[in-house]
């Protein structure tokens, strides 16, 4: 009865109960079996397993045959230890234990081969130039190098042509980054780099190109060596000796950059030394060593697809004071040979034993008896510490004797200051004739012949296709240049504008009521060159213009998102959108900041919190084959983010510079005003259906621009797009640079018949003429 109603629980709890009973009833025997057989286990890993620590219970418990243990067990793969071992002494001594102390030497890794089968290797040649001797220089070194080239021998590898390219023309990230990847599949398969590079004590293109290396290989984000994919580098430098005599004193500084930089990212790749010369005294003879070494290096690797092995410390950035292996690690190789050990003459930081004492210390750490693993002994030798490197001088951004200032004078700037320009615009002249006023009179009222085009910063972070300053002015992210008080810049830029005024008295043609009118500065249009909100003092600058009533109309590039937000009142503010989306940007901008697009973003972002206190303006420049084609949707998504007050959409105006050719830009990229016209109507179509309220408001014929303006500037039907100047300052003096007000209690009176769309915008009271002079009938 007991059995049948233990069965009948036993049924009713299922088998997770009984297994629970069974645990309860059994639980010491079941530990005590587990832990036996664990104990078991231990002791047999112990005998069979090759273990240090287990010597002396194998001794103990094992059957003492080394020969059948040997027979027996697998063979084992022993690691290399990162401490070199001890040699076993054939014979034992009771004195000090004499060794040999050598230096390790590293192991030296070889060049990386090519892979097996022919390979097309592409020699590329940048170069940098501020006057173009460099670059007549680059094109005869690429001439001399082609014809050495075509008399080597044939190899394994085919080597091309080689290919010019110029720094301030290269998007960096293509070339800088990684070696770039060929467009074809018959392109180029790998590269090498020769750098051309002259040294400046001014601001160059050189200054940002350093900067990109420099942040290339300290970004978290990428590879310390992406670029050592390329088969080797190679940097010749330019310098001058009378101002730098030697290269401690600065000769060559800036090529030395180069190659230190470029063996970092490189993984230590050059594959010819850095030469140097002095164009009026000894370049042709280094520049000539220079190729045929340049030469030598590239046939051997055609013939043997390597570059050949170096020896310890070969490609390092910098260069080693110790004469012996860069590369040393200053461990040391112990062998029975007796040897003389040199000690260091320096004192060391660290506390250590004579060498007569290294016996004692072997032998009570056991390391000369019972084979265990020896200690490491420290021999490094220190370098020298280095000498401090001499404060540096803030640099001024245009010095009166660089080509830089001899450029920008040349093309008629003045030059105000060290960092700041005036220069005379065509309108002001055309309109002193009566010949004209730009699109800013028949948009905004602004008399060309009193405007003011000056800027305070001649530095710019982009390098634009489309730029008129022939790539002359100087380029940077951040400032790093003298800084010039607001009061220089702002007596000075007046004092330039009103002596070219002047020079113009004699000009035939000029009226003179204009004349007079012109020697009083109404309107500043800050949009020279450059980037005025570079400036570090913008608004002191601003508060100068505003104080003696010249209105101020400022262009920025989108690439200065702090300065923007922290900019004060301004009469009207614009934004220069030169493309839709990222990579157009990066195409006809090449800006210089690597989140360039996420910095235009933000200043969209705060174009629009502006929106209501003071005009806004995008100016769309538009060019042929970058920015027009299939982009109309992209801008409508660009004016939907910042809903500008205006929007400004011009042809851009070819210069017909060198420069300009060479990224690309010709006449066929200039827009004819037809298709200019076509694009505006397809714009402000998209914007009405996006149900924005924007409109086609004004156009130039003449200047190949047209606005289109928001609903806001539309009263009963006709458009009020100029400016109340008197009232913009009575705003401003009575509720400051940061008073509340909006664009509409300044909004001006009508815009005139003749300057809206499908009437021309030709100021009437204007004879307009030809190149040549001749009047043109309306």
């Amino acid at each position: 009865m007991g059995f049948e109603r233990w069965v009948y629980e036993l049924q009713a709890a299922r088998p997770v109960a009984y297994i629970i009973d069974v645990w309860h009833l059994y639980r010491t025997s079941i530990l005590l079996t587990t832990f036996g057989i664990l104990v078991s286990a231990y002791i047999y890993l112990l005998l069979t397993t090759d273990r240090e620590y287990s010597v002396a219970l194998r001794n103990t418990y094992g059957d003492g045959s080394e020969k059948s243990r040997e027979a027996s067990s697998p063979q084992t793969v022993t690691e290399k230890s990162s401490v070199p071992l001890l040699k076993q002494p054939s014979t034992t001594t009771n004195g000090p234990r004499r060794i040999k102390g050598e230096l390790r030497r590293p192991d030296v890794k070889k060049s990386e081969d090519l892979p097996q089968g022919p390979r097309r290797v592409q020699p590329l040649i940048f170069f940098s130039s501020l006057t173009g001797s460099t670059e007549r220089t680059v094109k005869g070194f690429t001439e001399s190098l082609g014809a050495l080239l075509k008399q080597k021998p044939e190899g394994e590898h085919v080597i091309l042509e080689p290919k010019i390219l110029d720094l301030t023309e290269v998007d960096y990230d293509e070339y800088f980054i990684s070696p770039p990847k060929p467009a074809e599949p018959s392109g180029p398969e790998a590269y090498i780099y020769l750098l051309i590079v002259p040294s400046y004590n001014i601001d160059t293109i050189n200054d940002n190109f350093l900067e990109h290396l420099r942040e290339t290989h300290n970004d978290f984000r990428i590879d310390t060596a992406p670029l050592s994919g390329l088969l080797g580098y190679s940097v010749f430098g330019l310098g001058d000796r009378e101002g730098w005599p030697s290269e401690e004193e600065g000769f060559c500084f800036q090529a030395k950059e180069v190659d230190k930089w470029m063996a970092k990212l490189t993984g230590r790749k050059r594959a010819y030394p850095l030469g140097m010369g002095d164009p009026k005294r000894d370049m042709k003879e280094r520049l000539d060593e220079w190729t045929e070494g340049v030469k030598d290096m590239i046939s051997l690797l055609a013939e043997t697809g390597s570059l050949g092995e170096g020896v310890p410390g070969s490609g390092d950035a910098v260069e080693s004071d110790d004469e012996s292996v860069s590369g040393d690690d200053g461990e040391v190789v112990f062998e029975d040979e007796t040897v003389e050990l040199k000690r260091s003459k320096k004192n060391q930081s660290g506390n250590l034993e004579d060498v007569e004492d290294l016996g004692k210390i072997m032998k009570s750490s056991g390391g000369g008896q019972n084979g265990t693993a020896p200690i490491a002994v420290d021999f490094t030798t220190y370098s020298k510490p280095t000498k401090k490197s001499q404060a540096q001088t803030v640099k001024e951004m245009v010095p009166q004797n660089s080509p830089t200032y001899n450029s920008l004078t040349k093309q008629g700037y003045t030059i105000v200051g060290s960092h700041s320009g005036v220069k005379i615009c065509r309108w002001t002249k055309s309109a002193l004739r009566g010949r004209g006023s730009c699109y800013k009179f028949s948009f905004y009222g602004i008399a060309s012949h009193q405007c003011m085009e000056t800027t305070p910063s001649l530095s710019c972070s982009n390098k634009c296709v489309f730029c008129w300053r022939h790539g002359t002015n100087p380029v940077g992210t951040t400032w790093r240049w003298v800084v010039d008080p607001p009061e220089l810049i702002f007596d000075g830029v007046k004092a330039g504008h009103y002596k070219k005024i002047k020079m113009l008295r004699g000009v035939p043609g000029v009226r003179a009521e204009r004349f007079a009118e012109a020697m009083r500065i109404r309107h500043c249009a800050l949009s020279l060159v450059g980037e005025p909100i570079f400036y570090p003092h913008i608004n002191e600058f601003l508060g100068m213009l505003h104080a003696e009533r010249i209105s101020s109309f400022l262009v920025c590039n989108a690439q200065h998102p702090d300065q923007l937000a922290a900019l004060k009142a301004v009469t009207q503010l614009y934004v220069s959108i030169d493309a839709s989306n990222k990579e157009s940007l990066r195409k006809i901008d090449r800006p210089l900041h690597r989140d360039f697009w996420e910095r235009f973003q933000r200043c969209l972002d705060i174009l629009r919190e502006k929106r209501f206190k003071q005009r806004t303006v995008f100016r769309l420049t538009l060019v042929k084959g970058f920015n027009v084609d299939d982009e109309v949707e992209g801008y409508a998504d660009l004016v939907e983010r910042g809903l500008p007050c205006f929007v400004e959409i011009k042809g851009v105006t070819y210069c017909g510079t060198s420069s300009s050719a060479g990224a690309g830009l010709s006449m066929a990229n200039v827009p004819f005003y037809a298709e200019v016209q076509e694009f505006v109507e397809a714009l402000s179509r998209r914007l009405n259906e996006r149900g924005l309220g924007y409109g086609i408001a004004a156009e130039h014929a003449h200047s190949c621009c047209v606005l289109i303006a928001s609903e806001r500037f539309n009263k009963n039907g006709k458009w009020h797009t100029k400016i109340d100047y008197q009232r913009f300052f009575e705003l401003l003096e009575e509720r400051g640079a940061d008073g509340d007000w909006t664009p509409e209690e300044y909004m001006g009176e009508e815009t005139p018949e003749w300057a809206t769309w499908g009437n021309g915008g030709f100021d009437p009271r204007d004879q307009r003429v030809d190149r040549k002079g001749r009047p043109i009938e309306a």
